[in-house]
């Protein structure tokens, strides 16, 4: 059987983030924070041929999930789909092409195939979606930035066949960084990042029998531990007696394997 909905994690961190959405009709952008040289660099090693993209989605305005937007979206003449918030604010930055379409959290559309449902998340930036993807059946979820999940953001993310959402940093590696007092309660506050903790002890409420893989991701390079975060995950999972799931963690440097929900 061909695959024809799947995710491929090109990097993920505090200084890029971009992910692949497949679908049948092509393949969907999901933030840009790389170069546009970067971005087709790293779609080349996975396999992907940046004229296959049909869409950039942007969740938010943060730089590392934009820097590339304007660049590859003229470069491969690819649209651009924002929130109107978002939009406004990266066109006056000179960061999106001039055209854009956009769409409203909560609101639905269609592309390559792909349902696609943006929905707001707590995070400081203004208008943060996060992304349902649906085909046929079956359901990806993609989340990077969260502050906390609330009742919306952990009804979306539950029962995914595929589900990439934040793990950002260990309370105790923030707190002995030399990161400012300012800057660490940003990060731990409910419209900051995900902890470690916070999100294995979602895990419960969001993993069903149909998942198949997990993906964490945003990962901060100074305040957390992969191999920390790997060990406790895998802990957590064998807890749940969920030792089929696929479990891998997103780096900043590097692409991950694609991951095919059908």
């Amino acid at each position: 059987m061909k695959h024809i909905f799947g995710i491929t994690n090109l990097g993920s961190g505090s200084s890029g983030n971009a992910t692949v959405i497949h679908g049948p009709e092509g393949n969907l952008l999901l933030d840009a924070g790389f170069s546009a040289k970067e971005l087709a660099l790293r779609m080349a090693g996975a396999g992907i041929d940046p004229e296959s993209i049909q869409g950039i989605l942007i969740s938010h305005g943060h730089s590392d999930h934009t820097k590339g937007c304007r660049v590859f979206s003229q470069r491969y003449n690819v649209p651009v789909y924002t929130t109107s918030v978002t939009g406004k604010s990266l066109y006056k930055k000179n960061q999106i092409p001039e055209k854009v379409a956009i769409f409203a959290p909560g609101g639905g559309f269609e592309l390559c195939g792909v349902s696609i449902e943006p929905f707001t998340v707590p995070h400081d930036a203004e208008d943060t979606v996060a992304f349902v993807f649906r085909c046929m059946d079956h359901k990806i979820a993609v989340a990077t930035d969260l502050g906390f999940i609330n009742t919306l953001t952990r009804s979306k993310l539950t029962a995914c066949d595929i589900l990439m959402m934040e793990s950002n940093h260990d309370p105790r590696l923030l707190m002995n960084s030399q990161r400012s007092l300012t800057l660490k309660r940003r990060i731990m506050g409910r419209f900051g990042h995900l902890s470690n903790s916070d999100a294995l002890d979602e895990l419960p409420n969001l993993l069903t029998d149909r998942t198949k893989c997990l993906i964490f991701g945003h990962l901060s390079e100074e305040c957390n531990d992969r191999e920390m975060l790997e060990a406790m995950t895998l802990d957590k999972l064998s807890g749940m007696s969920r030792t089929d799931i696929l479990f891998h963690i997103a780096a900043q440097e590097y692409f991950l394997p694609t991951f095919w929900a059908i």
